[in-house]
């Protein structure tokens, strides 16, 4: 809920920093004071539009401020838009929106410090706050919020829940189906691109890490007549190739027969002994593995060719399925699944289509189970909400919740035909009201604007107050047309969806039987500083509401002293009883 509050340069506001609590809220002052230009400023620092005519004269830049204390459930819808765009501020349960308006009307929009779009705030700040008077912060007059606020109200969700997610199974078949059908010629080319591949693959019938294999053997045959040189050259200085020629291993022999006669004089020798004849071992079998090595090397240019050609495929193929053999391997697989099911696709199709009509008649009939529940549940609202507008002294008001259908061929099968249907259902359903006896029930975005029609956001409000999300509610306007009797009905009213509601409800008033239901009272008014004209808010303690409400009551001042505190008393009484009295009483 809305929390603090801060108004610099604003129309005739120099400069307000005004902490507001929660529970019910009452704003009272003169006409003019500018009660309705603080509720501007809320409306624009939410996303309302924009001119120059907004700043003090004399000034370049209105500022306005507004923090924001997030409840959880707050939390939840909110923080996954604030992430989204890197928005987060430094407490997850504390949110500020601001709103710079310069002399040549352009804004700039901000959340938490961060430069945003208009159209980003708005989407931010829409679950925040709903304010009679300025239709497009009205929640309740925007019908895609009604049939989810009917559910609610009814204990849907769950049901609603089940519903949803058969149509979304549906979805994934028709998905599927779709993309089957899409285009018959592109997947004949598609099965072409897939057996060539396969083919091709297959008819190499690689080994994994044959490549290497075969490159190693390449420098063996491309080298044979250097390697056999040099094999040639290390026999010769191990084992010798004639007599002239003394070979290592004779020389060690020598020098083995010799440490022999040594270690027999001295015996301290023989360990030195051992690691010669070692060495000796070790020489004759490096002699015996290098000969082996000289006879295996093959000088054959046409094996040497077709290493190459191997290697050159080998390549080739790598060039057009992957870098290694393994993914060449692998894109063998992946094509002939995806051959397999496409080859399949007539199959899969006779049984998509089966599974299609099956879902289709069981979203119809979760759909017309749904559909019924909501009307029973309409059915009571509109009996409560009824009750509400006789408290407010509406008699001969009515409400509704109009429900249509739209029939489809290829919709889901309903009790008397086949309808289009989303996530939400079979229905659509928007809120009706007639304001007057004898009068059509007509959309509520449709009835005229005024103190009338902020009892009927009351009233539905009042009804839904359980339900309805929406932290802060302002009201304004809402005591036009009515007298003391309806406004303590009204003050009642909103105090108690403040209360047992567990919104923050805001309200301007210049009724004092309903500015005495206030659980916080701002005093709203204007003085002339240095020539200029400047409005002031002050937090008003009992004795400053007394002299505010005498001041609205507009008798004389003992009889309006009296009167103020007749109010106040009555009011704690009924907020100590913590109940709603049934008009009759009052």
């Amino acid at each position: 809920m809305l929390s603090q509050l801060s108004i610099h340069d604003f129309a005739i506001i120099d400069d307000i920093n005004l902490p507001i609590k929660p529970g019910f809220v009452v704003l009272t002052g003169e006409t003019g004071a500018g009660k309705s230009i603080i509720l501007d400023a809320v409306t624009l620092v939410l996303g309302g539009r924009a001119d120059s005519s907004m700043v003090r004269a004399g000034s370049s830049t209105a500022f306005i401020e507004a923090e924001f204390v997030l409840n959880e459930a707050l939390q939840e819808v909110i923080n996954p838009l604030l992430l989204e765009d890197e928005l987060q501020g430094d407490y997850p349960g504390l949110l500020v929106l601001a709103r710079e308006v310069r002399e040549n009307g352009r804004s700039i929009a901000r959340v938490n410090g961060r430069t945003v779009s208009l159209a980003q705030l708005r989407t931010i700040a829409e679950p925040l706050v709903d304010i009679h008077g300025q239709g497009e912060h009205l929640s309740l007059l925007k019908p895609k919020a009604h049939l989810p606020l009917l559910d609610s109200y009814a204990a849907l969700n769950g049901q609603r829940e089940i519903y949803a997610g058969v149509v979304a199974q549906l979805q994934a078949v028709q998905n599927e189906l779709h993309a089957l059908r899409r285009d018959e010629k592109l997947i004949a080319q598609r099965v072409d691109m897939l057996t060539y591949q396969i083919d091709e693959i297959a008819a190499a019938a690689l080994e994994p890490g044959e490549d290497e294999a075969l490159r190693e053997e390449r420098t063996r045959l491309a080298n044979a007549e250097k390697l056999q040189n040099l094999t040639s050259e290390i026999n010769a200085a191990l084992i010798g190739v004639d007599g002239d020629t003394q070979a290592a291993i004779d020389l060690i022999g020598e020098a083995e027969r010799a440490l022999h006669k040594l270690a027999d004089v001295d015996d301290a020798q023989k360990e030195l002994l051992q690691e010669l004849q070692g060495l000796s071992f070790q020489l004759s079998e490096i002699a015996a593995r290098i000969q082996e090595y000289q006879d295996n090397l093959e000088h054959n240019p046409q094996h040497l060719n077709e290493v190459e050609e191997r290697l050159e495929l080998i390549n080739t193929l790598k060039r057009k399925y992957g870098e290694t053999i393994a993914e060449i391997l692998a894109t063998h697989d992946r094509a002939t699944a995806e051959l397999q099911k496409i080859s399949n696709s007539e199959e899969r199709i006779a049984a998509l289509e089966t599974e299609r009509e099956s879902l289709l008649h069981r979203v119809g009939e979760l759909g017309e189970a749904l559909s019924l529940a909501r009307q029973e549940a309409a059915k009571k609202l509109s009996a409560a909400v009824e009750g509400q507008l006789q408290d407010l002294y509406m008699e001969g008001a009515r409400f509704a919740v109009s429900f249509e259908r739209e029939l489809s061929a290829e919709g889901a099968y309903g009790a008397n035909g086949r309808y289009a249907f989303d996530r939400g259902g079979l229905d659509r359903a928007e809120f009706v009201i007639s304001a007057n006896p004898g009068e059509p029930l007509k959309p509520m975005a449709r009835v005229a604007s005024g103190g009338e029609t902020a009892r009927l956001m009351l009233a539905l409000k009042s009804a839904l107050a359980a339900v309805d999300a929406t932290p802060t509610l302002i009201f304004d306007e809402i005591d036009q047309g009515i007298g003391g009797r309806v406004g303590d009905i009204v003050g009642r009213k909103l105090w108690s969806l403040a209360a047992v509601g567990e919104h923050q409800v805001i309200i301007v008033t210049h009724l004092p039987q309903l500015a005495g239901y206030g659980d916080a009272h701002l005093q709203v008014s204007k003085a002339v500083n240095g020539g200029r004209t400047t409005t002031q808010v002050n937090q008003l303690d009992r004795n400053g509401r007394v002299d505010e409400l005498a001041a609205m009551l507009g008798t004389g001042h003992e009889t309006a002293v009296n009167g103020a505190n007749a109010i106040l008393n009555h009011v704690q009484t009924v907020k100590e009883k913590g109940s709603l009295p049934n008009r009759s009483v009052v």
